[in-house]
């Protein structure tokens, strides 16, 4: 026999189905997964700071490999980022320039990836052609490789000049193929990836870089240090520390009395020893004046054989420590 709902039963498996009910809320913590491969992802200060070099160094190869060709030639950095050297190799066309470069003194292997669309171009310029594209479909020739070395030492000089805070030289090695470029480094090996876009006339393509990891963060702690020494101050901070600075600072005082007025004739008269009575109550306060803008009323007294100055009433509230 089949059970018949009455209709509060029926609102209550209602709302307990809508998204956000009470019955969906977690009662306990908020448990989620980790991929122990995203550590040592590079933070956003970093990456901004990585973004910021290497720009400059897609700036300065666009100028320099362009004069160098005599065409318009335009390099933009695309993204940079932390992958495994596998993750790098499978994101690489069957079909491209593929090279390896020395880095000294620390003895690693970086790994230059060119397309086609881009190589072939770049070679028939260089033999005297318009810069077409060419045959895509097949391998470059050992003497095009020969004739695009020269445009690959040309990238590696302005890789070291981006990289010089640690002093890294970049070398032209060799022409690699994929087969042998996966023998560079081990697959889970963590790599600085680099990817630009290239434009040439009627083509465009990409340049990558695979720099490992053991080189990339002796430029992310060196830019990590140079960033927390140029990094700007909160606004609380900065207050604090004007603050300190000012508590520091010296200031102009003057304790005196206002609209005292005498006869010219008794200042014509004035010799020393001359007694110059005021018309002011002697018991009236002074005025005490920081840089000539009145703080407080106050009276003369001495301090042992110094001048002082007794505080009766303040003209205005001081700030507090945090407000100034």
């Amino acid at each position: 026999m089949e059970k018949l709902l009455n209709q509060q039963e029926i609102d209550d498996m209602v709302r307990a189905a809508r998204p956000g009910s009470v019955a969906d809320a977690p009662t306990g913590p908020v448990v989620q997964t980790w991929d122990i491969r995203q550590a040592g992802q590079i933070g956003s200060e970093q990456l901004r700071a990585i973004n910021q070099l290497h720009e400059v160094f897609a700036r300065n190869l666009t100028t320099a490999i362009g004069g160098y060709l005599r065409i318009v030639f335009d390099c933009s950095l695309v993204s940079a980022e932390h992958l495994t050297f596998r993750e790098f190799l499978d994101r690489l066309p069957e079909r491209t320039y593929l090279a390896s470069c020395d880095l000294a003194p620390v003895g690693a292997t970086a790994v230059l990836q060119l397309d086609l669309a881009i190589a072939f171009p770049i070679i028939d310029v260089m033999l005297g052609g318009e810069g077409k594209s060419g045959d895509i479909t097949r391998d470059v020739t050992e003497i095009e490789e020969q004739v695009l070395e020269g445009i690959v030492r040309i990238m590696c000089r302005e890789l070291q000049t981006a990289w010089m805070a640690i002093a890294l030289e970049f070398t032209f090695s060799a022409r690699q193929q994929l087969l042998q470029t996966q023998r560079l480094m081990p697959p889970e090996e963590k790599c600085l990836c680099l990817s630009f876009e290239i434009k040439m006339s009627e083509t465009r393509g990409t340049l990558n870089l695979a720099i490992p990891a053991v080189v990339s963060n002796a430029l992310l702690r060196k830019i990590s240090a140079d960033f927390t020494y140029q990094r700007r101050r909160s606004p609380a901070g900065a207050r604090q520390q004007i603050q300190r600075k000012l508590l520091r600072c010296f200031f102009p005082v003057e304790l005196s009395m206002s609209d005292l007025q005498v006869p010219l004739q008794n200042l014509t008269e004035l010799v020393p020893g001359t007694l110059l009575a005021f018309a002011k109550n002697a018991d009236a306060p002074a005025v005490m004046l920081v840089g000539d803008v009145p703080l407080c009323s106050a009276t003369p007294v001495r301090v042992g054989g110094h001048r002082a100055a007794r505080v009766l009433v303040l003209d205005a509230p001081l700030p507090a420590a945090g407000e100034l």
